[in-house]
């Protein structure tokens, strides 16, 4: 799994949104200094006590918004995709370039064993049986044959294929990704979060 920043913005509208309900503007102590924002102690201290105080406090927080660039396999987006709210997601296509080159062990996760990793033989054997049809795909020159057997390799791939996505999320929306897989087993869980502890102001996410 590999994850990359692309982009984070929406501090600076974030802090003066969280201020009004009371009209408390005046006693924000955060301050731009080009091209950067800096959050004050006291802006920083009621953010936490609205994040502490629940998700319909700390509305603010949907406004921070975070693109990034995710490589995981279907195993982790199976389980990623039931989180919607605040997050956008653009994958790269197995409907238009699956059968566009033969595939490599490379696209597919690895097991990490003791002396490194490793595929399993019936992945092995999976990827070379849809490279058997990507090669009878290109050769082929009927249409409704050609759906035929795009569908039979896409039906043949295992959860470990490699699936890049763009990904579009709101703090709130990671703040509550982490609070639900935080020690789940599936290790890629662990490296989003470790991500996530990465990201500017991470406080807002974690508490800390």
């Amino acid at each position: 799994m590999k994850i990359e920043t692309l982009d984070v913005h929406g501090f600076e509208p974030a802090i003066i949104a969280m201020r009004n309900p009371f009209n408390s503007w005046p006693k924000s102590d955060s301050w731009r200094d080009d091209p950067d924002f800096h959050i004050g102690e006291a802006d920083k201290a009621l953010s936490l006590k609205l994040q502490k105080a629940g998700p319909e406090h700390c509305k603010h927080l949907r406004m921070i918004i975070v693109w990034t660039d995710i490589i995981a396999d279907f195993t982790f987006w199976k389980q990623f995709d039931t989180y919607r709210a605040g997050i956008e997601k653009v994958s790269t296509s197995t409907m238009h370039k699956l059968m566009s080159r033969k595939l490599t062990m490379n696209d597919f996760s690895a097991i990490e064993g003791k002396y490194g990793k490793y595929w399993p033989s019936d992945l092995v054997a999976a990827v070379g049986a849809i490279n058997m049809m990507i090669e009878k795909y290109k050769a082929c020159d009927d249409p409704e044959q050609k759906k035929e057997i795009w569908q039979e390799a896409v039906n043949l791939l295992p959860n470990s294929y490699l699936q890049k996505r763009t990904v579009m999320m709101s703090y709130a929306a990671i703040r509550n990704i982490v609070r639900q897989r935080e020690g789940h087993k599936l290790g890629e869980w662990k490296k989003f979060i470790d991500w996530a502890k990465e990201l500017p102001e991470s406080w807002m996410i974690f508490d800390e």
